[in-house]
């Protein structure tokens, strides 16, 4: 048996948005459960997202670190970011994103890998791509503000970042799954047998 994740949706009687944000909202479905009961289930919808794991030609990793009200903590992630537009391709808002948060370019894009951040409360999809053959980027730097204004950019060893999320001193869920991922598919098939980067993404279709 192949085990992989399947598409499936039930029946949903009634939906409510209660909330509407700027990038988000939150809806409200009665859904019917196996034996027809109905039970009311509160989600988040989310424009889904992107983030970059950058690695350089010394086997470091670009990172930033930046604050995150809802945990009260200043995490260190890797640049990310929300897909703004629907239907956008993600590998061009990773691009985006790598350009405005690190002002860096990369020749070689790959999926890394696809999660749902939190599917028990939350729509979000996340692709996670693998961005080599670094470079700094052309032009001026992009305007940061708000939080991104404090903002601090470094390059780390893969190992240094794999001991830190190990030892939970590391807990943004991108750069938890990409540096795990990553030490994966380097002890596995290699790098260059992942998938490439206009792969299909069902839980965010986009045009290629």
């Amino acid at each position: 048996m192949t085990i992989k994740d399947t598409a499936e949706e039930w029946e949903v009687t009634a939906t409510a948005t209660p909330f509407e944000g700027k990038k988000t909202s939150v809806r409200t479905d009665d859904v019917v459960m196996p034996g027809g009961t109905v039970a009311r289930r509160d989600y988040q919808v989310h424009p889904g997202s992107v983030a970059v794991l950058a690695l350089d030609d010394l086997g470091r990793v670009l990172v930033i670190r930046q604050y995150r009200h809802p945990v009260r903590h200043k995490l260190w992630e890797i640049p990310a970011g929300l897909l703004d537009i629907p239907g956008e391709n993600p590998l061009h808002a990773a691009q985006r994103e790598l350009y405005e948060e690190a002002h860096v370019k990369a020749e070689d894009w790959r999926v890394l890998t696809d999660v749902y951040t939190t599917p028990g409360g939350s729509d979000e999809a996340v692709r996670v791509f693998l961005a080599r053959d670094l470079s700094e980027a052309d032009g001026r730097r992009f305007e940061v503000t708000e939080e991104e204004a404090d903002m601090e950019l470094r390059r780390v060893p893969l190992d240094e970042l794999v001991r830190g999320v190990l030892a939970g001193e590391l807990q943004n869920n991108c750069l938890v799954v990409g540096v795990l991922s990553l030490v994966a598919a380097q002890h596995g098939d290699g790098l260059d047998a992942l998938r490439p980067a206009e792969a299909p993404w069902p839980a965010r279709p986009f045009e290629v």
